[in-house]
């Protein structure tokens, strides 16, 4: 073989090794068992700043179910009785359109956010990695110690000291599960409706205290046991970032054309590499055990910890900080600042109009919501005084925190209605029923069915306006009606 030939050889060697990460992920061994991760405790300015984010993120998600507007709580999601509270709105299932175009239009933001920022939202402000990293893996640090000792110590046999430190961790890895599992019930079922499972006999929330034990136990098995699998198995957010990402996105990125080639530092000697050490920190401080050098990669949840490692090992060695930081590929490979790319401009005008709509739709939202329907089974009845009447059966839905008197208008063509029973009084967050009857004269017919509209009223505020039909014969002065009604009772 030639030298050029060898030459060739040997850099598609290279090539090969450098993509072999690609084969393995670091939480599987070579046997295809669980490979837990001992991520060396992170520290620095970054580090410092996630910190003091995460504590203003703990104490809006614990202090948020005690917020309350109206006497009902600022968010809840209720799924048992269909109740959805955002931001003080209530939504039920008459505006499922609503809730559901609002969802969209997050899922559009988090897909813009990301083409822009990567996983910024995994490292800052995902409550799996906030819990994880910023409050299980900190108790973790102070009672089993960094990186090595807790390695070493899972390597010991069961003895008693071993078991101490174990059920201490897991003690308190369990109480606090058990806090967030009632912080979690109380977004579904109202900070009221915990407090009354806490207060009351068990016998009268069976179901309640079985929820908060089901939760408990899936939180400590998270926390405790199923760790950064979490982000890299079950969290959809991963998967989809490969399709999300592109080469002006910004991530947390080593800076290859500056650390390239990399290699250890000896004292005294005349340095011909590039700026990385090699001292792998940035792998050992990864809470899911990636080589950042490699590139971007599925597992990085953009924690920033390789940042602070590698800036400290930086100016340790008198060289920029900055090797591995928040950066896009375009910027590192091109030397370009970050473009607003048509990609970039399409998803910022689906958001805009997602989010136009989605005011539009609750700035006319209704603070009712009234069906009114003719009551089954009847034609039209004739009245005295040369009059045509229907009976209709009206539901009222109140989805506000004040109670409603309720009054009926009729809005178009001629005609009066006459209520059945008492004036109908909606309670807050209630359901109201009535029926009445809308009486015409038989000259004012001019068709078998007839569109009208009716409007729904609180004292004199408009609350709602709803369309139905009114059946009757039609009307031709001197002819008699009798046997042409009779026939369409039979036929309609």
């Amino acid at each position: 073989m030639t030298e050029e030939g060898i030459t060739v050889d040997k850099k598609n060697q290279e090539a090969a090794q450098d993509e072999s990460f690609r084969d393995s992920i670091a939480t599987i061994n070579k046997a295809g068992r669980r490979n837990y991760i001992f991520p060396k405790k992170p520290h620095g300015r970054l580090y410092n700043l996630r910190t003091i984010t995460s504590l203003v993120y703990l104490a809006v998600f614990f202090t948020l179910p005690f917020i309350k507007i109206g006497g009902d709580p600022l968010f809840m999601f209720n799924v048992v009785e269909r109740k959805f509270i955002l931001f003080g709105q209530i939504f039920w299932p008459q505006d499922f359109v609503l809730f559901g175009l609002g969802m969209i239009t997050f899922i559009v933001f988090i897909v813009l956010f990301t083409v822009v920022f990567g996983r910024v939202f995994c490292g800052w402000a995902c409550p799996q990695t906030i819990f994880m990293e910023m409050v299980f893996r900190k108790i973790e640090y102070l009672i089993d110690g960094d990186a090595t000792e807790q390695r070493r110590l899972d390597q010991l046999p069961w003895n008693s000291y071993k078991i101490r430190k174990r059920a201490l961790k897991w003690g308190i890895f369990y109480v606090i599960s058990f806090i967030i599992a009632n912080f979690f019930l109380a977004y579904i079922i109202g900070m009221d409706g915990l407090l009354k499972i806490i207060r009351e006999p068990l016998s009268m929330h069976v179901g309640g205290f079985i929820s908060l034990i089901i939760f408990s136990f899936v939180f400590f098995g998270v926390f405790a046991w199923f760790r950064e699998q979490a982000c890299l198995i079950v969290c959809p957010y991963g998967r989809l970032q490969g399709v999300m990402l592109d080469r002006n996105s910004i991530v947390v990125a080593y800076d290859h054309v500056r650390g390239e080639p990399r290699g250890h530092l000896h004292k005294n000697e005349k340095r011909d590499l590039g700026d990385c050490v090699d001292c792998s920190l940035c792998v050992k401080v990864c809470p899911t055990g990636i080589d950042i050098r490699n590139g971007t990669q599925l597992e990085c949840v953009n924690c920033t910890a390789c940042i602070d490692a590698c800036d400290e090992v930086m100016e340790k060695v008198h060289k920029p900080k900055g090797l591995i930081r928040y950066a896009s590929e375009s910027s590192i490979a091109d030397k370009k600042q970050l473009r607003f790319t048509p990609r970039i401009k399409a998803y910022t005008f689906l958001l805009l109009l997602l989010v136009g709509v989605e005011v539009f739709l609750l700035a006319g939202r209704s603070d009712v919501d009234a069906t009114i329907l003719r009551a089954g089974g009847q034609l039209f009845q004739e009245q005295p005084g040369d009059k045509i009447s229907n009976l209709y059966t009206v539901r009222v839905i109140n989805k506000t925190r004040n109670d409603y008197p309720i009054t009926f208008r009729l809005e178009s063509g001629d005609g009066e209605i006459q209520m059945v029973g008492k004036p109908l009084m909606v309670q807050k967050e209630g359901k109201g029923e009535t029926e009445f009857f809308i009486l015409r004269d038989k000259t004012d017919i001019h068709s078998r069915k007839t569109k009208i509209r009716i409007g729904v009223y609180s004292g004199d505020k408009k609350l709602e306006s709803v369309s139905t039909n009114f059946l009757g014969p039609v009307y031709v002065p001197g002819e008699d009606h009798h046997e042409e009604e009779e026939k369409n009772d039979h036929h309609d």
